[in-house]
């Protein structure tokens, strides 16, 4: 892989006064990402594809097996979220110290957000592999299913601080400018997770497979591989950053210069994993029906998340490097246009979802034994489509406001929109009856699972304001990192 990629120069950005330029540079960084994200989203659509088409030898336990799936999924994108310690530092402070003209800086940076890597690579592994039983039974598994999810992530963890180390790197680069290394190693993660996710589940010859774990197997593995092809790329130099081992001596200034702008994040994303996971409880409980269904439907919605998320790479680069270089006005506007082009993408994606729902459905969940799942999921997969605009702000102006070291404010949004609205929102709109303790209790409207996606559509829109007031208030551009 690294072969392919061709130097690039990390010095600081021209400025970009015409607005041709600045959609070129916004499609120089956000398209190799886009292309990244499809492929990964391929990936997870392939794995929830498995499941959903071959079931396990009991067929009354499909449905276990993929409501299994669902919550693994969810705990398994809860630990790479983990992860926030290390990149968003790395990017935000690389991308400044390029856009200054401190090259060497920029270096010393990438080194000690590797680091961080190792270090809480194994502090995540081993934490995990010793909790990860408690907090499946904590919300609300048991059983045959609880067993599965358990196997499940225990091979992600396992392998998980080869997936810290790659996603450094991959941080470190896209702070120089350079999203696409991170294309070509991720893409390549992608391609080889798909054979080696499907003989790990199915097995070959006479070996008869994995099942479940096999498919978490074959991710862990895959990542593995990209952690050793990033090592290689910065071992031979890219993008003005090249592994140095004199450098790997820890800097605690440097460290704590990370960690400052990277807790905030972390605690952000951290904390609206733990309240996605509060949510997922509710959806458990309402049965493995309705968990399955919220977990396709999950899925197909992160064809508009994650395509959000490469002008979200673009925007956190670009107001960084200018924010470096004492351009505000144009790191302002090029984080419109990076919404701009987003949001449009997005909404795209919103009418893809409202019109061939049942299609989309019917590929993951075709036996007719889900007919159920199918009902309950394309009324919520609709719905959400109409949020599109909205997690647009969400996604890019958290992307802008990173790259800024603006990273305060986002927790407080994320706090507000879970604790304050969606959360107690959806409480209401899915119980038959609200204890409220001292103060009695109050009449739920039972809305099941559309009742819970309303809740998570109210908060969208809300939080969706709060950061498009804020990246437009530009109060960011005095952030210190």
């Amino acid at each position: 892989m690294a072969d392919s990629i061709s130097e690039a120069p990390a010095t600081a950005p021209e400025p970009l006064n015409r607005s041709h330029s600045s959609t070129r540079r916004i499609w120089q960084l956000a398209t190799p990402v886009l292309i990244q994200q499809a492929l990964i989203i391929c990936v997870g659509l392939f794995d929830q594809f498995l499941a959903g088409n071959y079931p396990p030898a009991d067929p009354s336990q499909h449905k276990d097996f993929q409501a299994a799936q669902t919550t693994a999924n969810y705990l398994g994108w809860y630990i790479s979220n983990a992860m926030v310690l290390v990149t968003v530092g790395a990017t935000a402070m690389v991308s400044r110290m390029i856009g200054a003209g401190d090259r060497a800086m920029a270096n010393r940076v990438m080194h000690q957000s590797i680091l961080l890597a190792i270090a809480f690579g194994l502090l995540f592994s081993t934490f995990g592999l010793f909790s990860i039983r408690s907090v499946v039974e904590l919300l609300g598994h048991d059983g045959v299913s609880a067993a599965m999810a358990v196997a499940f992530l225990q091979q992600l963890l396992v392998l998980m601080t080869f997936q810290t180390i790659e996603q450094a790197g991959i941080a470190s680069l896209i702070g120089a400018g350079d999203t696409r290394t991170g294309f070509y190693v991720l893409g390549g993660v992608a391609i080889l997770n798909v054979p080696m996710a499907y003989t790990l589940f199915r097995g070959i010859g006479d070996w008869p497979g994995m099942g479940l774990p096999g498919i978490a197997l074959g991710t862990a593995l895959a990542h593995t591989m990209g952690a050793i092809a990033i090592l290689t790329i910065l071992a031979r130099g890219r993008a003005g950053l090249k592994l140095q081992l004199s450098l790997f001596r820890p800097s605690l200034d440097l460290v704590r210069r990370l960690l400052r702008i990277s807790i905030p994040a972390s605690v952000d994303t951290l904390s609206m994993g733990a309240c996605q996971l509060w949510f997922l409880s509710l959806v458990i409980a309402m049965g493995s029906t309705q968990e399955t269904a919220h977990g396709i439907a999950i899925r197909w919605e992160s064809l508009g998340y994650l395509s959000g998320m490469a002008f979200a790479t673009a925007a956190s680069t670009l107001v960084g490097q200018n924010l470096g270089a004492k351009r505000f006005e144009d790191a302002k506007r090029l984080g419109w246009t990076c919404f701009a082009w987003g949001c449009g993408i997005m909404c795209l994606m919103g009418s893809i979802f409202f019109t061939l729902a049942p299609n989309m459905f019917r590929l993951i969940a075709p036996n007719e034994n889900q007919t159920d799942v199918i009902e309950a999921g394309v009324p919520i997969l609709r719905l959400v489509a109409f949020a599109m605009p909205a997690l647009s702000c969400v996604i890019i102006f958290t992307g802008a406001l990173r790259g800024a070291g603006d990273t305060r404010w986002p927790l407080l949004f994320t706090w507000i929109g879970f604790l304050v609205i969606r959360l107690p929102l959806a409480y209401f709109l899915t119980r038959d009856e609200l204890n409220l303790g001292p103060l009695g209790s109050i009449s739920g409207y039972n809305c099941g699972l559309f009742g819970a996606w309303i809740a998570m559509f109210i908060d969208l829109w809300l939080r969706g304001l709060f950061f498009l007031l804020r990246f437009a208030g530009g109060r960011w551009r005095f952030t210190r990192v």
